[in-house]
């Protein structure tokens, strides 16, 4: 390497996170909820649940039409423990004032506790069952089945779920807060990521504080735990490994039974090198913070999958979307090539959206995970074939059947096709910056800055990067291949635009231009706000953008379930939203739901939707570790 392109690399090497202006944000210990499947014995088998009761013991007692059950280790089971009442069948359950099982029968009420020598006339109805409270303004739903008091607030059950009413500042069951927010009044449980129906017929918290809802068809039980952000990643971290990892990329589960993730399978998706990125640059952004080596050789084999994307057929420089042994693709099985090797198959049509998450990813590796030249040179050789494939097929990606693939477009004939209200002009001219730049970084090789500053001064390419997102609003017409390009807000595209951000900004030719590129990713940072999103928040503050909202992001990632199943999730009936008309971001209610209480979904997905899922996806759960370790890493998170 000459002396040009060795101090080129110094100066991106030196390249630091920003700090934020306010301190760290502290991870104090919260709540987290987390919902445990109760088993059934088969002897419960289509039998009607009625009544709940937790003795002072602890023990879970449930009313059913077979008879009463009681939780044995995890599973609920008719209780046989006294054998004179085993088999009968009580008409209710009830506790006593010393807090032990009451069961009524024809002859009246019966207990094995202290009093239970006393005749039953002399025993009272111990606990009397109150009507259902009528619903108040403001409240999920208005079909209230039942009710238990708790510290600092009110737990109710409905014919579509249950929620917890707050009153006062805190309470464990609230959601969790973050600085500045305040959690929502009413935090609501329904559908099966917590509940095995939402018909609920009665709930109750035991002595740990962990609560119990029993609803038509069984007992559920959610339990809050607590925890920190730290924890919660490494969790998350753990999960990923043992359960998401396939041939080095990040994986979805597809479970072959709905909701049952012992059925599950590993599979391919559209974009296995797009969201290994992802995933890439969280353990980038934990080795930059915490320097452990076993992180950083994850971020490798990570980074091998990606090397093999482009090492499994002969087309130098077009990474593939994914590869599989031959016979086992399942997604979209006719963009699908024979490798040279005749034991695998490998998925081209690959589009943009691989280009700007692997450039990211390369960014991050040759920046923030390779410790010296003969790394760097790993990364680079990689990286710079993709960009002279693009630059060789005049800003196109070319696939084998020597065509360009639908997206995988950059070239002025296309990009200055669209107007500047259609966001892809602008974005399709930063990810082909940000390409060129890392690739001169990487080098110090003129030729890939000559190319860039050629799209400025000839095909107004930086006009085209500064132009104001603002300006971006329905313009249908501009039809590409089939798809109207101007009849939505895509939010794929503000996945794409805040991981180019980072090679653009932080990689930037000139202090100028590194300037007037924060400029953008800060205007975009406002449209997205309301989202309160991690990832975006913490890469405009990579990128120098000052004013972020870090409050916000902690609110999510507390939040944020750890269960990762695409559970089919229901909002649109309830009463405490306010549902929004059709529009250009598809938004269709104003407020933000907490976390816990939305969709659980990709990167790509804007979170203001009311209804969707499919029970059978389970997603790796990536999208928490980029978001905690790039608060980490720009220090908006304090350590635990």
């Amino acid at each position: 390497m000459n002396m040009t392109r060795l101090k080129t690399a110094l100066y991106a090497l030196c390249l630091l996170p920003l700090a934020l202006p306010a301190a760290p944000i502290a991870d104090a210990p919260f709540w987290q909820d987390m919902a445990v499947r109760i088993g059934h014995a088969t002897e419960l088998s289509n039998a009607a649940c009625s009544r709940l009761c937790i003795d002072k013991e602890n023990t879970v007692y449930v009313l059913t039409s077979k008879g009463v059950a009681r939780v044995y280790e995890g599973t609920l089971a008719l209780d046989k423990s006294y054998r004179p009442l085993a088999g009968r069948i009580a008409k209710d359950i009830a506790l006593t004032p010393r807090g032990d099982l009451a069961l009524q029968f024809e002859e009246g009420w019966i207990s094995n506790g202290l009093d239970s020598s006393q005749p039953p006339a002399a025993n009272p109805f111990w606990a009397v069952r109150q009507p259902p409270p009528p619903a108040q303004p403001g409240m999920p739903w208005k079909e209230l089945t039942c009710k238990a008091s708790v510290p600092g607030g009110t737990w109710f059950g409905s014919t579509r779920g249950a929620f917890f009413v707050r009153e006062g500042v805190s309470a464990r069951y609230a959601t969790p807060a973050a600085p500045g927010i305040e959690p929502p009044v009413t935090r609501y449980y329904a559908g099966h990521r917590w509940l095995r129906d939402d018909s609920v017929r009665d709930i109750a918290v035991d002595h740990d504080g962990h609560v119990w809802i029993l609803t038509k068809t069984g007992l559920n039980k959610i339990e809050f735990v607590r925890t920190t952000m730290a924890a919660k990643a490494e969790w998350f971290h753990r999960k990923i490994r043992s359960r998401n990892i396939r041939y080095g990329f990040t994986a979805e589960r597809r479970m072959l039974v709905a909701g049952d993730i012992t059925s599950s399978e590993m599979i391919d998706t559209d974009n296995d090198g797009g969201w290994t990125s992802y995933y890439i640059g969280a353990l980038g952004a934990r080795y930059a913070t915490t320097h452990e080596e076993p992180i950083r050789q994850q971020a490798w084999e990570s980074f091998a999958a990606l090397e093999r994307l482009q090492h499994i057929h002969t087309n130098t420089g077009f990474p593939g979307r994914t590869f599989e042994r031959r016979g086992f693709k399942f997604s979209d099985t006719d963009r699908w090539r024979d490798a040279p090797d005749p034991g695998w198959e490998w998925k081209g049509h690959t589009s943009s959206d691989e280009i700007c998450s692997q450039t990211y990813a390369h960014a991050v590796m040759w920046e923030l995970v390779a410790t010296n030249a003969a790394e760097r040179a790993r990364v680079a050789s990689n990286f710079i074939p993709i960009v002279d494939h693009i630059i060789a097929h005049d800003l196109y990606l070319v696939d084998v059947d020597g065509k360009p693939t639908l997206w995988g477009r950059w070239n002025p004939e296309y990009v200055n096709w669209f107007p500047p209200t259609i966001h892809d002009r602008q974005l399709n001219s930063a990810e082909i910056t940000g390409s060129l730049q890392l690739a001169f970084a990487m080098t110090g090789n003129p030729r890939y800055r000559e190319k860039a500053y050629e799209l400025f001064s000839r095909f107004g390419y930086l006009t085209n990067i500064l132009n104001s997102i603002k300006l971006v609003a329905p313009t249908p017409g501009y039809v590409h291949l089939g798809n109207d390009m101007g009849d939505e807000w895509n939010h794929s595209d503000d996945e794409l635009a805040f991981f180019a951000y980072w090679p653009l900004v932080r990689f930037a030719f000139t202090p100028e231009l590194r300037g007037k590129f924060q400029e953008v990713v800060r205007e975009h940072l406002e449209i997205e706000h309301t989202e309160r999103y991690p990832i975006w928040n913490f890469i405009a503050a990579a990128c120098g953008v000052r004013k972020v909202d870090a409050p916000g992001s902690v609110w999510t990632l507390r939040g944020a379930p750890l269960d990762t199943i695409a559970w089919r999730v229901t909002n649109s009936h309830r009463q405490d939203v306010t549902k929004l008309p059709p529009n250009f971001m598809h938004r269709e209610l104003r407020e933000l739901l907490p976390p816990g209480e939305r969709l659980i979904a990709r990167i790509n997905t804007q979170p203001f939707i009311l209804d969707q899922g499919d029970d059978t996806t389970d997603f790796p759960g990536d999208e928490y570790l980029l978001g905690y370790w790039l608060g980490r890493y720009v220090k908006a998170i304090s350590a635990p």
